[in-house]
């Protein structure tokens, strides 16, 4: 088949787990044999165009800088729905399926627009789904209106949909989407062999790792660091990455006494992240919103248990088997938080030996190649469909 993947980024030249998904999608359907085309924004300097095998690469758009603070910026969305738009105009009629990303929407509504001249099929992955309350307070009052609305539309548009989670899939029923829904359980790409039993870390250490942005409330993780220190001595924490509140987590850090006891380093080599999470005591994801819970996965996959915040907007609370791999603070506080803490460390090898179990147990279909099989299989057409299209 002739398959259109079309999302505004591409891995490694930006870095995200939606980046990486539809890299290894691409890379997956070109192996199966079918013709592959990605469309992006230009990411890449001259000369140093992207060569993926069996991949042909089209930049339907300039590099635009994609990001204003933590938030995404409105004119690189409409920018790219316009060159998918026109490309699909010209060439629409060459592809079997668009396989896009629901996020940013307006790619989404460009393939809607001109289907009925390319009359392809169109696949979508929806990350995450808002709520019209989650809409409002992001963006405020009109602008939470029209993110609603334009969501509400794109779940209107016929496609065979995937999510990642079961949240979002019953939050597509609820925005509207009538068609097809398959969930996929996996999106990790690294060993699953059964972790090795490993001691943590002395003293032990909590650890954190990824964009600091207000949505992932990584200053929780200092506060509970703070209260847990009076029921787990020596107990120490290493908070990994960047953003937005780098700042505002150093100086909690700071203003709670704890320099010689939290460190924040920013963005540090993958080898060193990895081998702090391997001797951690526990991960900690405080995150209100999450569509997927790489980091519940991640953690598991080294035997270490972690800790999650309950919440309407967090995925990540149906990969955490409480008592079995973690646990799910109740509330976003440092002291909910930090309960699950001593919890982690009165457990001590009992939960990491659950922890590992699970992951044994769980570690195909929390695949990505788990996934990207059942997209792959999706697919399969007659041959003789696919001798019509390419004489069209």
């Amino acid at each position: 088949m002739r398959i259109c993947v079309v999302y505004d980024c591409l891995f490694p030249w930006t870095v995200g787990g939606a980046e990486r998904w539809y890299r290894n999608l691409a890379e997956r359907l070109a192996a199966e044999g079918h013709e592959v085309t990605y469309l992006t924004l230009t990411q890449w300097d001259e000369g140093d165009a992207p060569r993926i095998s069996g991949v042909d690469v089209i930049a339907v758009g300039p590099r635009l800088d994609l990001y204003v603070g933590d938030r995404r910026k409105i004119g690189p969305p409409l920018r790219f729905g316009l060159g998918v738009g026109l490309h699909l105009l010209r060439r629409g009629r060459r592809y079997d399926v668009v396989h896009t990303a629901s996020f940013p929407y307006f790619s989404l509504l460009a393939a809607a627009v001109t289907r009925p001249l390319g009359r392809f099929r169109i696949s979508c992955d929806w990350h995450e789904v808002w709520s019209r309350e989650y809409w409002l307070g992001y963006l405020g009052g009109l602008g939470g209106r029209v993110g609603w609305a334009v969501q509400r539309l794109c779940a209107a548009v016929p496609q065979r949909a995937y999510t990642f989670s079961r949240l979002y899939e019953r939050r597509l029923r609820e925005v509207g989407l009538r068609g097809e829904i398959t969930v996929l359980t996996g999106e990790y790409a690294g060993s699953l062999e059964t972790p090795a039993a490993t001691p943590p870390a002395d003293p032990p250490t909590v650890v954190y790792a990824g964009r600091m942005i207000p949505e992932k409330r990584v200053p929780l993780v200092v506060d509970a660091i703070a209260a847990a220190r009076e029921r787990v001595p020596g107990l120490r924490g290493r908070i990994f990455g960047a953003g937005p509140e780098h700042e505002l987590v150093r100086a909690r850090i700071a203003e709670l006494g704890l320099e010689d006891v939290v460190e924040a380093p920013g963005f540090v080599d993958a080898a060193e992240v990895d081998a702090a999470m391997r001797g951690a005591l526990c991960v900690v994801q405080p995150s209100s919103r999450e569509g997927y819970g790489m980091v519940v996965v991640e953690a598991s996959a080294h035997g270490v248990p972690a800790i999650v915040v309950d919440g309407e907007d967090n995925a990540a609370v149906e990969l955490v088997d409480a008592g079995r791999n973690g646990y799910v603070a109740a509330a976003a506080t440092g002291a909910s938080i930090a309960d699950a803490i001593v919890r982690c460390h009165e457990d001590g090898e009992t939960l990491r030996a659950g922890t590992r179990a699970w992951f044994a147990e769980n570690a195909d279909r929390l695949s990505l190649a788990g996934s990207l099989r059942t997209v792959a299989a999706a697919y399969a057409a007659p041959a003789g469909r696919r001798r019509r299209r390419r004489a069209a």
